[in-house]
């Protein structure tokens, strides 16, 4: 996006209709607060923290899970030690 580009954008207007069948998880959770701000800023967090998972940003709450480090520690040569040397950076 060039620069006069973000200068012109315009705010975009969302209205959608969402049912429990479609996706529970995501309901319940917005359910929880009454209609208005807190509803709308809840459903912001959780789009712009889906779009940084997505692009890699922070992983799920496994992730810690998936990198441990073993009991006897890592040894030297082995793959855990570079396991994560060349994933996707954090700033883009």
């Amino acid at each position: 996006m060039t620069i006069d580009a973000q200068k012109d954008a315009k705010p975009i207007r969302l209205v959608f209709e969402l049912a429990r069948a479609d996706h529970p998880r995501l309901y319940d959770d917005l359910a929880q607060f009454h209609k208005g701000t807190k509803r709308v800023n809840r459903l912001r967090v959780l789009a712009y923290d889906g779009l940084l998972a997505q692009k890699g940003v922070f992983a799920g709450g496994d992730h810690a899970f998936r990198h441990q480090v073993l009991p006897s520690g890592a040894q030297e040569g082995s793959g855990e030690v570079t396991n994560d040397l060349f994933a996707p950076s954090i700033e883009e």
